[in-house]
């Protein structure tokens, strides 16, 4: 058992998590506690009790308590790696789920929960190699559709076309969507192989998003085309409108409208895109066909007022309808994912917000929110130089070419399915600050 009276932190970081908790910063604590190697799960499990208690966590705080009381029995291993997965810290989980599926090889309920974990954090090669490791006693549905799941966000095509040929169609109803998003997953996997290498710096590739720029910055420092902190500008959302644009035609889409989503950021990107595609722009109502619904991004557009009715009627797509967002967050999904996207980040200022500046002094500062009206900053969008941002000289040159050239590839098989969270950054890795 471990004593606390006796406590005797193995590393520094479990240490600096405890004094987090002693000075009440519980946030702080779990950071910490990210970053804690392979410690004893007694110890970590007491620090991650102590944390959800003044989280008011109670299903966390009596698994964790459990656990650094008995952690080498697979009943307290797995209670705690549930409540770690069921309270979004699916970090925590692994650890103590490996330990169980070690101490009990054949349960299948043990390796799902490790699964679910490990999807929760990207770890996908890890996901697979859990599951091949316990190949022989995979049932269809759900371990091998997992399989193929996560052999497709880990890059590795080959081993999920195998393995989905070897998948027969489900017994129960309840898989049958699951199926038909992996069929289609496949499919536009195929439809983008030749146009894109699909390999792990391939970020347009295996988001399929069309019309993604790629970030001029940090692409061979970790980024690989994502933005870390943006402040946006006028000309960038003019370029993300005129390589929508271009996607458009490219794509063979004819639509009659821009639909306005009721946040201000969306209302002035919708003006906007409207003067550039030459269409009239109508309030978004559900159902509207042949319409470009434009969001600059749909986290803020599930904030305002409306939202998030407005979102719920996003998942389903009419005929002819496009669902473009200019700033995507890629750490902290939207609940719908759209059709086009301009930019991927992970912290995003629009330029209409209050953003940072150099003051007379040559100090840092945080300037007013431009608050005039939507359609005079929507005029100044479409006024905007869209050279794009020479960045650093380290990332590959991403012409409207080459954008258009993939659109005409994947053009078949676009604008399908249904837009389900995109929880995975899938197999083009970025570095996380947030």
């Amino acid at each position: 058992m471990f004593s606390r009276r006796n406590r005797r932190p193995t590393s520094p970081e479990l240490a600096a998590a405890r004094e987090r908790l002693d000075a009440g910063d519980v946030p702080g604590a779990l950071r910490e506690l990210r970053q804690v190697p392979a410690a004893p799960l007694g110890e970590v499990a007491d620090v991650v009790g102590r944390a959800a208690g003044a989280a008011g966590f109670d299903d966390l705080r009596k698994a964790a308590t459990a656990l650094a009381a008995t952690p080498d029995r697979v009943r307290p291993l797995y209670d705690y790696g549930f409540a770690c997965v069921e309270r979004g810290v699916a970090y925590l989980a692994v650890p103590a789920l490996r330990e169980a599926l070690r101490l009990a090889p054949d349960s299948s309920g043990v390796l799902r929960e490790l699964i679910s974990a490990y999807e929760d954090e990207g770890l996908h090669r890890d996901a697979v190699e859990a599951l091949l490791a316990h190949e022989d006693g995979l049932a269809d549905w759900p371990d091998r559709y997992l399989l193929v799941f996560n052999a497709v966000l880990a890059g590795d095509l080959e081993l999920a076309r195998r393995q989905h040929a070897r998948l027969p169609a489900p017994a129960e109803d309840t898989w049958l969507g699951a199926r038909d998003r992996q069929n289609r997953v496949l499919g536009r996997a195929s439809a983008a192989g030749p146009a894109s290498p699909l390999d792990h710096s391939d970020l347009r590739g295996w988001q399929y998003v069309m019309g993604g720029t790629l970030s001029p910055f940090g692409f061979d420092a970790g980024m690989t085309g994502r933005y870390a902190y943006l402040q946006d500008d006028h000309g960038r959302c003019l370029e993300g409108l005129l390589r929508l644009k271009a996607v458009l035609a490219s794509a063979g889409a004819r639509p009659r409208s821009v639909s306005l989503l009721p946040d201000r950021g969306s209302r002035i990107l919708g003006l906007a895109a409207a003067e550039v595609l030459g269409l009239p722009a109508e309030p978004f109502e559900a159902g509207r066909e042949d319409t470009v619904v434009i969001a600059y991004d749909l986290n803020v557009t599930a904030r305002a007022d409306g939202g998030p009715e407005t979102i719920g009627q996003l998942f389903e797509r009419a005929p002819g309808q496009v669902l473009h967002e200019h700033a995507s967050c890629w750490t902290d999904p939207p609940a719908v994912t759209a059709d086009s996207v301009t930019l991927l980040h992970q912290s995003a200022v629009a330029p209409w917000e209050a953003g940072l500046r150099q003051g007379a002094d040559g100090e840092v500062e945080r300037g007013e929110a431009d608050g005039r009206p939507e359609k005079a900053i929507a005029a100044e969008i479409v006024g905007a130089d869209p050279t794009p941002d020479a960045g650093d000289g380290q990332t590959p040159a991403d012409p409207a070419e080459k954008l258009t050239d993939f659109v005409s590839a994947v053009s078949g098989t676009w604008l399908q399915g249904d837009r389900a969270q995109l929880r995975s950054p899938g197999p083009v890795a970025s570095s996380r600050f947030l």
